[in-house]
């Protein structure tokens, strides 16, 4: 049985990601080490709580102290790592705490790892061998593209938020641990998530519980802005592919093929609203556009080509199968 450290999966990615690897895995024991910050929920882990191998600490990723002990306490083999401040917006308002916790935090994280786990630079101790760090990202590390072209993984970093800024910077700490100490390491960078859980600020939510309540969708500048979105759970496996299969320095892009403006999100949103919750007007009358914010990337798309061929992954679910699975997970948790 060999004990892997989780960090901030009481938000929304690892929320969807424990319960998953909890059934897959009997061999694991899973220590999350949350702070619980506005965006971490234990309501979202309810169904693991009884589970004899799992553990919940609270506490943050850049206390050292802390992580030293729980390596030392646990035994930690290995290391998957979601925790990060997300949301681009309080990234403009309150740059610090993302450098924080993103960057310090990250680092605190894999430097316990490397001087827990290897002797010398590129040399693991007999017993932690195998052991190896997999660090969460983002494609909007990569920037924003024009109307054609794909993310992948050779493509440049230039990040354009304070947020993206933070995660490129944790990405180069995760890449520097394994060019210069020779440190097992993958990275993932992940397109928009959507799906179960995810926190009332982000995009999706926004739509689904403004419409139920009746109040005006903000929708930002013309709504042209084009993501590609990915299904939680999709991203789930695609993580459990990579930390198993992955090779050690390797980045691996995980993204969904389904790229929509938020003008179509909420459009189809509202459709399946209507469908499912009828009411006298349609839900597209609530759409409002409002100020763009500062700094927004027009458009990102991933290509996860690398991932598909090398190491066999595929997304199970398109936007129109996950979206309805989403709203139907809402409608539940508002008692609709």
């Amino acid at each position: 049985m060999k004990s892997i450290l989780l960090t901030g999966t009481a938000g929304f990615i690892g929320s969807n990601f424990v319960p998953y690897f909890l059934e897959k895995y009997e061999e694991y024991n899973l220590i999350n080490l949350d702070l619980l910050t506005y965006a971490g929920n234990l309501q979202n882990l309810k169904e693991c709580e009884a589970n004899p191998r799992y553990k919940f600490i609270k506490g943050d990723i850049c206390n050292r102290e802390l992580v030293e002990f729980i390596f030392n306490e646990y035994d930690i083999h290995g290391v998957i790592h979601f925790a990060a401040e997300s949301h681009v917006d309080n990234s403009i308002k309150n740059p610090g705490v993302f450098v924080q916790t993103n960057v310090n935090g990250t680092f605190t994280l894999i430097d316990v790892a490397y001087k827990s786990w290897m002797q010398k630079p590129f040399v693991y101790k007999e017993e932690y061998k195998n052991c190896r760090f997999h660090h969460i990202s983002t494609d909007e590390v990569y920037g924003t593209l024009g109307e054609t072209g794909l993310f992948t993984e050779a493509t440049p970093y230039a990040p354009n938020s304070p947020y993206s800024a933070s995660k490129a910077s944790s990405d180069m700490i995760v890449r520097a641990y394994n060019e210069t100490y020779g440190m097992n390491t993958v990275i993932t960078n992940c397109s928009n998530n959507y799906g179960p859980k995810q926190h009332d600020e982000k995009l999706i939510p926004t739509i689904i519980r403004n419409a139920l309540k009746g109040n005006p969708i903000p929708i930002y500048g013309d709504g042209k802005n084009i993501r590609d979105w990915l299904y939680v759970l999709d991203h789930c496996k695609g993580i459990d592919i990579v930390y198993h299969t992955g090779n050690s320095g390797e980045v691996y892009n995980v993204g969904g093929r389904n790229e929509r403006t938020n003008l179509q999100i909420v459009d189809r949103i509202c459709t399946i609203l209507d469908e499912k919750v009828p009411k006298e007007k349609s839900y597209k009358e609530l759409i409002t556009f409002v100020e763009d914010r500062a700094g927004h990337d027009r458009r990102y798309a991933i290509d996860a080509t690398k991932l598909e061929d090398e190491l066999g992954w595929r997304a199970d679910e398109n936007f129109d199968t996950g979206i309805v699975k989403t709203i139907d997970w809402y409608l539940k948790k508002y008692n609709i």
